[in-house]
């Protein structure tokens, strides 16, 4: 696979040398760990017009994932909310941080996107947080947007 920095779309190429610029790199992220023993999982979501997602919530290792279509409200632990559209990406380090949202932006259109998690050994892909602990960790939220 060429490097980052060589990736750049179709050219005039015959076909035995396409693959030289057929990758387009969506994101790059470092650093992050893989737990020892992880497994891979890829999940293709779908939210409808409105829908909050998955409650609060963490899992055992990183998530990356790609908006196919519509809009992502994404929100992190101690990062600002933000809105990710069709055809962005986003990470997550997984372990102990939690993610607040992963929802449908849109209130009138579905929201698609695909995500791939590392799960560590014996430990659930998704783990629920419930409100004690979002109690208690409430100074590591970003500022609630005003809307």
């Amino acid at each position: 696979m060429p490097d980052k920095d060589a990736v750049h779309g179709h050219g005039e190429q015959s076909l035995s040398e396409a693959w030289k610029t057929a990758a387009t790199v969506l994101q790059d992220a470092a650093p992050f760990t893989v737990p020892e023993g992880a497994s891979a999982m890829t999940l293709h979501i779908e939210w409808g017009p409105g829908d909050p997602g998955t409650p609060p919530h963490r899992h055992s290792g990183p998530a990356f994932g790609y908006v196919l279509e519509g809009a992502v409200r994404f929100e992190l632990e101690g990062e600002p909310e933000r809105v990710i559209e069709a055809g962005g990406t986003f990470w997550e380090p997984g372990g102990d941080v939690i993610h607040y949202q992963d929802g449908n932006a849109l209130a009138d259109a579905r929201t698609r996107f695909v995500v791939t998690m590392m799960c560590a050994p014996g430990a659930p892909m998704l783990e629920l947080v419930d409100e004690k602990e979002l109690a208690e960790r409430a100074q590591l939220r970003a500022p609630r947007p005003t809307r």
